[in-house]
């Protein structure tokens, strides 16, 4: 039978597709790295790191340290402890502490080389197990960076300024030999792991370190534009449909990754399961990890109000937007009494009349609007039908999926483009179901002004629109708007005015 250790790592394991570790210490230097880095990757948390950033797996063992993850909240997805600590609804796995002597501390390397795990004082060497074990799993080679770990303490200045309170007990005479015999064991395990399954890089300014802080914002495309307003120019949307799972950890990963990648708003579903599919559909026989039945998996996949809250202030800290496709009454009235930006209609119930006109009937908010499935007659019922909203979004789509290039249709864009010269109310928008960015640039110079991409976390076997969507444990979300950002440079403004780049190469010669 599988060690629950084992089950655990090869669960949060699946969940990236990259071959990406991190070892989160809290030492100052990761103050001047962009948290938004850890999204795409598994991060282990050493104490209470995830009050910096939000981690996959905490290890500790001071009782101390189950006091701080509480007062913050639980934000790792599964903690690795000896102590007795119970967290609601997150994983707690029990191992054994090798307390540190001088006479025991060989005995520490030779577990660290003979693979054995167990909670060691120095908590690194039990994070880099857990790391040898994800590439037993993954079965291939992992790069291992280690931040937050600068093995030196100077008065004051001993862990990052994001620790809102030091829970610690520790003086600083300890904190002082702590810090210096854990340079000394990083020291041994390197040795020890040259040519193994393990890169292991540090960050920081020792003369070990691979690279800098600076250099590993480059390395991970971190630190750049993190102050660009959502909303300006093109609004680039990352459709998180239910590829969250209703996992929470997944969901905030997806969010921070989509906001690193400079996504402009989140957009989310929602639909009343029991309302919204017959009792028949519920009952009927579904194979997935959440139960036996189509009723088990699809509640699985839903969010409740406290989620959505929980969306919406993450999103607010990020500055980042959020709004939710809505499939059925009770779902728009739980999402609009939360004030998003905007709510969705999507193509999906197009032939729901009498709940697309209730809603064009009583909201004056900002309305988008997919138009996959439907023609000409379809528009001119949403153009008579939607008269009090503010803004009317209209997205073409093509709901095949993936869609073929013949079927994207931008021309439709421009259409939407000629549309909203004669009511303002109107803006062009594509929710892309094709594979790439061109059919989106080329969008963006019909006119769309918003632009929607499926985005998933990883590749797993219950992935909503899996063909289509855009990965963001790699860099193809984040290319994809780049390419949006470069489309908006080129197409530029359409009034025709000289710029700073042109000049006259030859003048009229005088009479």
């Amino acid at each position: 039978m599988t060690d629950p250790i084992s089950s655990l790592i090869a669960d949060i394991a699946s969940t990236y597709a990259t071959d990406t570790i991190f070892i989160l210490g809290k030492g100052p230097s990761v103050d001047q790295i962009d948290p938004r880095i850890f999204s795409g990757a598994l991060v282990i948390g050493l104490n209470d790191a995830e009050r910096i950033a939000p981690v996959d797996i905490s290890v500790f063992h001071d009782g101390w340290v189950a006091e701080s993850v509480a007062d913050n909240g639980f934000k790792s997805r599964a903690y690795v402890t000896s102590t007795s600590m119970t967290a609601l609804n997150r994983t707690v796995i029990r191992l054994d502490h090798a307390p540190l002597s001088q006479e025991s501390s060989d005995l520490m390397m030779q577990r660290f080389q003979a693979g054995q795990l167990q909670i060691e004082d120095i908590l690194f060497i039990t994070a880099l197990q857990i790391a040898r074990r994800v590439a037993a799993q993954r079965g291939r080679p992992q790069t291992v960076y280690m931040v937050g770990l600068d093995f030196q303490y100077d008065a004051g200045h001993a862990y990052s300024g994001r620790i809102g309170a030091d829970f610690s007990h520790a003086v600083d005479e300890e904190r002082r030999l702590v810090f210096g015999m854990q340079e000394y064991f990083f020291l041994n395990a390197l040795y020890v792991l040259k040519g193994s399954e393990l890169d292991v890089r540090h960050v920081g300014a020792k003369s070990f370190s691979a690279l800098s802080p600076t250099e590993l914002n480059h390395a991970f495309g971190g630190g750049a534009d993190q102050d660009r307003p959502a909303g300006s120019g093109v609004a680039v949307v990352a459709e998180l449909t239910t590829n969250h799972f209703g996992d929470r950890l997944r969901l905030e990963r997806m969010i921070r990754a989509a906001r690193a990648a400079g996504a402009d708003y989140v957009k989310l579903q929602k639909r009343d399961v029991d309302s919204f599919y017959s009792a028949e559909q519920l009952a009927a026989p579904y194979a997935s990890p959440f139960g036996k039945t189509f009723g088990d998996y699809r509640r699985q996949l839903e969010l409740d109000r406290d989620d959505f809250e929980f969306v919406a202030a993450m999103c607010a800290e990020l500055g980042l937007g959020w709004f939710a496709s809505v499939l059925d009454r009770p779902s728009f009235d739980l999402i609009a009494a939360l004030e998003p930006a905007m709510v969705k209609l999507p193509s999906t119930i197009s032939e729901h009349r009498d709940f697309l006109a209730a809603v064009a009937g009583s909201y004056e908010g900002t309305i988008v609007l997919s138009t996959g499935m439907t023609d000409q007659a379809y528009e001119d019922w949403v153009l008579e039908t939607f008269t009090r909203c503010e803004r009317l979004v209209l997205m073409q789509a093509n709901s095949a999926y993936p869609t073929r290039a013949e079927d994207c249709n931008i021309g439709v864009v421009r259409h939407y483009h000629e549309l909203s010269r004669t009511d303002p109310r109107i803006v062009p928008g594509y929710s892309s179901h094709d594979f790439g960015w061109m059919a989106s640039a080329l969008a963006v110079a019909a006119g769309a002004r918003m632009v929607e991409k499926h985005v998933k976390l990883g590749n797993t076997d219950w992935a909503h629109f899996d063909a289509v969507a855009v990965d963001l444990t790699t860099p193809d979300f984040k290319d994809y708007v780049d390419h949006i950002r470069q489309a908006e440079r080129i197409v530029g403004q359409e009034s025709k005015a000289i710029t700073d780049s042109e000049h006259h190469k030859y003048w009229p010669v005088s009479a």
